[in-house]
């Protein structure tokens, strides 16, 4: 009787296991087209000018928007008031991810490039035209986000670990 107990759960597992192999190769399967389609996702939008989902929220965030200095730190000294009455502008040029910056204070415009990579992690600002006043030599950098918001942007800087801090907030 035990022989003819195990011979037949044996055999029922075996009719059972087909179906069990399937169902298990289909949810991989599903699960191995879903991954594939979502990483290309981007590549889908960018070859139909699509913006992504990071294009779409900087361009509607941080774009022909008014920003100021709400916060700035050198090396734990903060140094807010030397950015007092600056507005700051970023628009872009040819891509999501580069374009021109203004600094404008009591009717004086000073104008340069920002940039970032395609993940939108990094903002790197150079500010050069006209001369630029010694204050905002400290925005000249490579920053990496560490807060993004739709109304305040947190950064430090990119590539070191200097204690310097810069909060821009949008108007």
């Amino acid at each position: 009787m035990l022989l003819k107990n195990l011979t037949k759960s044996t055999v029922d597992k075996l009719k059972n296991r087909p179906f069990f192999t399937f169902k298990r190769s289909l949810i991989i399967s599903l699960f191995c087209f879903t991954a594939l389609s979502i990483t290309n996702c981007k590549k889908l939008a960018l070859l139909s000018g699509d913006p992504t989902a990071m294009e779409q929220f900087f361009a509607e965030n941080v774009l022909n928007k008014s920003f100021v200095v709400n916060f700035a730190s050198d090396n734990n000294t903060d140094i807010t008031n030397t950015f007092s009455n600056y507005l700051f502008n970023f628009s872009k040029t040819n891509s999501f991810y580069e374009g021109t910056i203004t600094a404008n204070k009591a009717g004086n415009t000073y104008t340069g490039t920002w940039s970032s990579n395609s993940d939108f992690s990094k903002l790197v600002i150079n500010i050069t035209t006209p001369t630029v006043p010694s204050e905002l030599e400290f925005l000249n950098r490579a920053w990496k986000f560490t807060q993004k918001d739709p109304k305040i942007m947190k950064l430090a800087p990119w590539d070191d670990n200097s204690a310097k801090v810069l909060h821009i907030t949008r108007l």
